[in-house]
């Protein structure tokens, strides 16, 4: 089994994948290798499987292990695999965490329980237990804007104090929310942003890295702008930012991860295919997208 990862690990860039997938809907293993290695290449801090990027709630179970296995076979070590956890119930969301824990994950990336409505108690409570009984180090998941429950800064204080909650990946865009959570965590708790979008603000804010969905196509430059940011060249960074502006716009301006899946052939990886429900990007934002992320890659190259 894979070493398992702690807050001191936890910081850098580490991309949001997608799920590469053949026709019958099972994951592209030959994909994976590609992408990893793509990664590798670049210095990633570590991938994060099975996100809403990865498609989660779309693959059956036996295909979130595979994708997993395939992912640690070919980092191979070199980096962790956070794989994400996003069922919507205690019981099936600690045996997923089992399964992808024997598949050699590093840490689990546990979403908020959603749909049930709980009460901030309740979120406290549930993490509590799944951390108590989690196999791997557990790294917090709060994404307002898909599970429509939002962590009070509270709550999530007194958990990044909790032995086995490393970190979190922080997608509450609310910029104020942010900062009275990064105020109040544990000293060895590592805030990573989730939002492509605010990065630069959630570093200059106190966050250890992020958790990025463009990363997995230009590794080389949000590691570029995570280097400025954590040496406190907040007005590079922002400025570095600023040029991605149009390729974010197109990335997420349909259901992620539909747009990058569509160009994902200009980083070698041919596998736009989706997973039911969401659909392929419509035609014209495929081109857009294509001739945008086209000319970022090409400046990517003059990055050292």
């Amino acid at each position: 089994m894979t070493q398992a990862l702690t807050a001191a690990d936890l910081r850098g860039i580490l991309p949001a994948i997608p799920t590469p997938v053949t026709a019958d809907d099972t994951v592209d293993v030959a994909a994976v290798r590609a992408h990893i290695d793509y990664l590798l290449k670049a210095g990633v801090d570590g991938v994060v499987p099975l996100g809403g990027t990865g498609e989660y709630g779309s693959l059956s179970r036996a295909q979130r292990v595979r994708m997993v296995e395939a992912c640690v076979a070919a980092a191979d070590g070199a980096i962790p695999t956070v794989a994400g956890v996003l069922d919507t119930g205690f019981h099936d969301a600690l045996a997923s965490g089992k399964d992808l824990a024997a598949a050699g994950a590093s840490a689990l990336m546990v979403v908020t329980p959603y749909y049930t409505n709980p009460t901030q108690q309740g979120i406290r409570d549930y993490f509590i237990r799944y951390a108590d009984e989690s196999p791997l180090p557990v790294v917090l998941y709060e994404i307002p804007y898909r599970t429509r429950i939002a962590v009070q800064p509270e709550v999530l204080h007194e958990l990044s104090r909790h032995p086995n909650i490393i970190g979190m990946k922080a997608c509450n865009t609310d910029l104020y929310h942010f900062l009275k959570v990064v105020a109040g965590v544990a000293e060895d708790f590592s805030v990573l942003s989730g939002e492509d979008c605010l990065f630069p603000l959630h570093m200059a804010a106190g966050a250890k890295g992020g958790i990025i969905v463009t990363a997995s196509v230009l590794p080389r430059t949000w590691l570029a702008l995570h280097q400025a940011a954590a040496a406190g060249r907040i007005e590079q960074a922002v400025a570095m930012h600023r040029k991605l502006i149009p390729l974010l716009d197109m990335s997420f301006a349909e259901t992620n991860p539909g747009p990058l899946k569509a160009v994902w052939d200009l980083i070698g990886i041919d596998a736009p295919r989706l997973l039911a429900p969401l659909l392929p990007a419509h035609d014209e934002l495929r081109q857009r997208l294509y001739v945008e992320l086209k000319a970022r890659l090409v400046e990517e190259a003059g990055i050292r």
